[in-house]
């Protein structure tokens, strides 16, 4: 009973920012996923928190910190530790996903990850955890972008053994948008200069607020160059 009540209040903290709030009162673009989505959302500076201030226009952002695409947990699964549940059908134009990174971390610790990449994206791009969920978002009629993970600088990281196993799961990802009409990859393995520390937080994982600038800005120019009415 009491780990319920700390993951309950874990999660609420998580998810109680406000993103950057505009005239337009009904949000249009969802932001779902994992800490990638979820970091410096408290302080209104997360990745989805840019992309609202760069077009101008209000954002719902439900991501979790801690949350994979294969999570079994029924009750904090709902809550939002499981990516796919925190998607809801709504009036979404566009849906911003992350997600991934945890599974192979904390599910197959970067090593040995074949059998836990395969079931999240298979190697055509076609079938998977990851493509049913976008499908499932696409059915709605909204447009879907992927978002990639910053890569470790090269300085001090213990993600710095995931690279292999994260390049093959985000090649898998741009084999997904490239297949599916209306969903598209952004990649962040070029955003960081070898040795920079400055775009990842303290932790060497995340990113810090200018990564997550540096991010919301590709985002919000890849919205625009396919909808030229924002």
């Amino acid at each position: 009973m009491m780990f319920r009540l700390v993951m309950c209040i874990w999660i609420l903290t998580l998810t109680s920012g406000p993103t950057a709030t505009f005239a337009e009162a009904a949000p249009r673009i969802l932001a779902i996923g994992d800490s990638l989505l979820a970091w410096h959302k408290q302080r209104g500076r997360s990745i989805a928190d840019v992309v609202s201030t760069e077009l101008k226009e209000p954002i719902r952002n439900r991501s979790v910190g801690g949350a994979r695409l294969m999570y079994e947990l029924p009750l904090t699964g709902a809550m939002g530790l499981n990516v796919s549940r925190q998607f809801k059908r709504g009036p979404w134009e566009w849906v911003l996903v992350s997600g991934g990174g945890n599974d192979l971390l904390f599910g197959c610790g970067c090593s040995r990850c074949d059998r836990q990449i395969e079931r999240m994206v298979s190697g055509d791009g076609r079938r998977g955890v990851v493509p049913n969920l976008l499908y499932r978002i696409r059915k709605t009629g909204a447009k879907v972008i992927v978002i990639g993970y910053l890569r470790s600088p090269g300085v001090g990281s213990m993600i710095d053994g995931c690279k292999q196993e994260g390049d093959t799961y985000e090649a898998r990802l741009a084999k997904t948008a490239q297949h599916m009409n209306g969903v598209f990859f952004v990649s962040n393995a070029d955003l960081v200069p070898h040795g920079d520390r400055s775009f990842h937080s303290g932790d060497m994982i995340h990113p810090s607020p200018k990564g997550s600038a540096a991010i919301g800005r590709r985002v919000a120019a890849l919205i625009r160059q396919v909808d030229q009415s924002r």
